[in-house]
């Protein structure tokens, strides 16, 4: 990794109060003190110095500086932070007299990049920096804030550590196979193996309550035309997403809005009215309703409070009969909904959809999600990994039950180390590496 100084600019691009230019590198403090109307050599490290940014004799700014020495930094370099005022023409000037002074541009990631080659974190908790900058809700938000304190990076070093203890045991009996050696056994390396590839497996059947925390829960609207599936989806995304009108069969195509409903982050898809026609363009429409409903993880499906149960409905219910399914019995405002169908709720006014919300929180366990303390897999990196190292562990055990001998078998068990070490950086490799931090922004 180059040891030169670097800087970018680390708040948005646009107009604000402040904006935050970041220097890192062994010359940060000297870089910022050729531009500084005060003097920061020697400075202590952690505190702030008011002034201004001086370029060729003129004023660019004025500024507070922040001082910070390693190691007690993000990058474990000495690192400034100059904050200036927000606007587009003073932040980039004075990141000019930044680098005319003798920094040079940061690239993508490079500051994360930085922490993580000096040892400050490690590379899953380098990319949980990453998910926190992209977040879509409080559920993606709070896992990678957990991620990033190191909850999955001590689920993997604890089962990593075991499997280095055995190998190291089984490297032992493969040095010496004349001597009498009783430390480890082929039984004792299989329970070694089972319970690392459980405690590997537990983290890999999280990944789904990952994808729902990462993505949000994929909801499909359907139901026959004219029962009110744009409506719902209006009143969940509280606009006017989606038309509404009292001709059958308005909507003909899909329509997506990602929304938060206590807490709960959902990806609505508003779909054409399911039922027999002959129009073209309407069949392509009830087709793509029905490859919804295949992929998503709760069906919503509406029925007209004022009309009853009729064929139609019953082609829908039979259709999603195997999905977590929620019945809405709409238009309640205007008839008097059953509630042994469904919900009985109104678009119109609102009443009964709070059940709603409180039913997809059931399905879909978000309580346990809420309250969950341990590592949540939502980075397919991870996950690719693990089942890497699970299949690694598995065919170690299938090794010794054949009666494989050691020298075998510890291939298998290096395998699974190797492919858990990719998950903390340990051993992954560079061409990885780069491409994980090239997906941060600049100052980051």
């Amino acid at each position: 990794m180059s040891n030169r100084t670097i800087a970018a600019i680390s708040t948005p691009q646009g107009a604000g109060g402040i904006a935050v230019i970041r220097i890192s590198g062994s010359d940060a403090v000297d870089v910022a003190d050729r531009i500084f109307s005060g003097s920061l050599a020697g400075a202590r490290s952690h505190t702030v110095h008011y002034g201004y940014i001086i370029k060729d004799g003129e004023r660019i700014d004025e500024v507070l500086v922040t001082v910070m020495l390693a190691p007690r930094t993000f990058t474990r370099e000495d690192t400034v932070e100059i904050s200036c005022h927000g606007g587009a023409m003073a932040v980039r000037a004075v990141l000019r007299a930044v680098i005319a002074a003798g920094a040079y541009p940061a690239e993508p990631g490079e500051f994360t990049k930085r922490a993580f080659m000096n040892g400050r974190i490690d590379l899953s908790q380098a990319e949980a920096v990453i998910d926190i900058i992209n977040a879509k809700n409080e559920l993606s938000r709070r896992n990678a804030i957990m991620q990033l304190g190191g909850t999955l990076s001590r689920e993997i070093k604890a089962v990593r550590d075991e499997l280095v203890h055995l190998s190291a045991q089984m490297q032992v009996i493969i040095d010496y196979p004349d001597e009498d050696l009783e430390d480890v056994n082929s039984g004792d390396i299989q329970k070694v193996c089972n319970r690392c590839a459980d405690r590997v497996d537990r983290l890999i059947r999280s990944a789904e309550d990952g994808r729902i925390i990462r993505d949000g829960i994929r909801c499909a609207i359907v139901g026959k035309p004219n029962v009110g599936k744009s409506s719902i989806l209006n009143y969940l995304a509280k606009s006017e997403r989606a038309i509404v009108t009292d001709i059958a069969g308005t909507t003909r195509d899909v329509i997506e809005e990602s929304v938060t409903i206590n807490g709960i982050p959902l990806v609505l898809s508003d779909t054409a009215g399911i039922h027999e026609t002959d129009d073209a363009v309407e069949r392509i429409g009830v087709d793509r309703s029905m490859q919804y409903i295949d992929g998503a993880d709760i069906v919503i499906v509406v029925t007209d409070a004022a009309v009853g149960i009729d064929d139609e409905d019953r082609v829908v219910l039979t259709a999603t009969r195997d999905k977590k399914r929620i019945v809405l019995v709409n238009k309640t405002d205007i008839a008097e909904g059953d509630d042994e169908l469904g919900i009985a709720v109104s678009a119109a006014t609102g009443a009964g959809m709070d059940r709603l919300a409180e039913e997809i929180a059931r399905l879909c366990r978000l309580s346990e999600l809420h309250t969950e303390n341990g590592a949540v897999i939502t980075n397919m990196r991870h996950r690719a990994a693990l089942q890497a190292a699970y299949d690694a562990l598995m065919g170690a055990c299938e090794a010794l039950s054949a009666g494989m001998p050691t020298d075998i078998v510890s291939i298998d068990i290096a395998a699974a180390m190797d492919a858990l070490g990719e998950i903390t950086g340990e051993t992954v490799r560079d061409s990885v590496v780069d491409d994980i931090f090239h997906n941060f922004c600049v100052g980051k």
